[in-house]
């Protein structure tokens, strides 16, 4: 069973729909001793680095996840839910994030005049590193909606990555971590796909306890 974590600023509602098209079964929950049972978690997110982190603490989710992410169970962050993985952000002043991740989150520089941020749209992925998510799939245009991206990643925990005037880094992982900066339930077929290799992690763990 996967547990979202519902801090009051994801996009449940898409995130819920995708994995009913899997045939996953999850559950939405700000409760930690409910979240706690969950044997995959999904940290989604749109909006503010600050607001959400600030949500996170309020609810005290913050070390729940760290300790989630320190128990082996698979986790992974979509959009804002990925840069919160990381260790800060410069989002309306400098805010301290999970640290789960190395790497800092900054603004997208503007390249060009015709260069629109945020960054709407679909880019193509290039796969850099091996991962299980990438099981089976080859490299295709995924959907970003975002104006920040991860600046200094640890170039080994980089998965795959997109242009837009910089390299985003658009997937991360390390051990059972794992981060989207896009939308992979908005991502056509590569993104379902993607979701289906990251529940295949949660099951294989799920069988094995």
């Amino acid at each position: 069973m996967i547990g979202i974590v519902d801090y009051g600023m994801g996009n449940l509602f898409s995130v819920g729909k995708a994995l009913e098209r899997l045939d996953v079964p999850y559950f939405i929950s700000e409760d930690v001793k409910e979240l706690e049972k969950a044997d995959g978690l999904l940290l989604p997110g749109v909006g503010s680095f600050r607001d959400a982190m600030t949500l996170l603490k309020r609810q005290e989710l913050t070390g729940f996840i760290k300790k989630y992410a320190g128990s082996g169970k698979p986790l992974l962050g979509i959009c804002l839910g990925m840069q919160l993985l990381y260790e800060e952000s410069e989002e309306n002043g400098t805010t301290e994030g999970l640290g789960l991740l190395k790497g800092r989150i900054i603004r997208i520089p503007r390249q060009t005049q015709e260069m629109k941020i945020p960054h709407m749209g679909w880019n193509k992925l290039r796969f850099v590193n091996n991962s299980p998510l990438l099981e089976g799939l080859v490299e295709e245009h995924v959907y970003f909606v975002h104006s920040y991206y991860v600046s200094e990643p640890d170039s080994g925990h980089v998965t795959a990555t997109a242009e837009y005037g910089v390299e985003v880094p658009a997937i991360a992982g390390k051990d059972n971590i794992f981060g989207m900066q896009f939308h992979p339930e908005k991502s056509s077929d590569l993104g379902m796909k993607l979701l289906r290799n990251f529940t295949k992690l949660v099951q294989e763990r799920e069988a094995v306890q």
